[in-house]
């Protein structure tokens, strides 16, 4: 399928989706948010893909909604409009049945930066730049962000860094549980598919359990949790995947997962 605002492309398993308006540092236009949605169908239906990086062509992962476009003056009903449509795509992002990895590179702000943060794990290079900037133009928080931030960095933290509006380093972002790896900027393409690719290896039914599982766990209290391990190892103890796992620790070999 082609896109006007992204890139999607699969090899060995790894599906890579840029987005693609570097002119504007990929800010979020409608027709992107609709598209992205679209491109995650797509890689869904795809049974070679079991890990998707998501990143951002020429030098910057996303710069947030289009501020351009907000020069013309919205009514609530446009606006919420516009909010819901990458509400749709948020949601997706984060119960997507394989791991995302965001590959950030430049600026992640505004809603920009919680795209990246709905993905399952963020690999930063060392001048990629984080914020939440939605107060800077008298907006709040959208794309998830007064969820997500807080779960990351706890609620303290997740206030000052909203209330502020203050744009941090790859090196900060770390320090405080935001990113989960910063490289430097020539190593971040070679990192990010290598942890994709050893992610992609996996057992993809059992990584799509494990995933859904945790980001349950964190709303769910400790009996629903167990009930719901309970759950989905009775799906995962009866597949193919298992039964090889098992045969190649006896073998001391490494297992080859089909997603059966």
């Amino acid at each position: 399928m082609g896109y006007q605002t992204l890139i999607l492309e699969s090899v060995e398993g790894i599906a890579t989706l840029t987005l693609n308006r570097p002119e504007a540092r990929n800010a979020l236009d409608l027709t992107m948010r609709e598209e992205l949605v679209e491109a995650f169908d797509e890689v869904e239906g795809d049974p070679g893909a079991r890990a998707v990086i998501l990143t951002g062509a020429g030098g910057h992962f996303c710069a947030g909604g289009d501020v351009k476009s907000m020069r013309q003056k919205h009514s609530a009903s446009e606006g919420r409009a516009r909010v819901e449509l990458l509400n749709r795509f948020v949601l997706r992002l984060f119960n997507f049945p394989k791991p995302v990895i965001a590959m950030v590179d430049g600026f992640a702000v505004g809603a920009g930066c919680n795209i990246a943060l709905g993905c399952d794990m963020i690999v930063a290079s060392d001048r990629a730049r984080f914020g939440e900037v939605f107060l800077k133009i008298g907006l709040v928080p959208d794309g998830g962000g007064t969820w997500l931030l807080q779960r990351l960095v706890g609620l303290a933290k997740a206030k000052e860094l909203v209330l502020t509006a203050e744009i941090i380093d790859a090196a900060e972002a770390l320090r405080i549980g935001l990113v989960n790896r910063v490289v430097p900027a020539a190593e971040l393409g070679s990192a990010t598919r290598a942890l994709a690719a050893r992610i992609a290896a996996g057992p993809p039914i059992a990584a799509s359990l494990a995933k859904s599982l945790l980001n349950r766990a964190a709303t769910v209290d400790l009996a629903a949790a167990l009930e719901g391990e309970a759950f989905g190892q009775s799906n995962a103890i009866t597949s193919e995947d298992h039964a090889e796992g098992v045969r190649a620790f006896l073998e001391k070999r490494p297992a080859k997962f089909q997603g059966r």
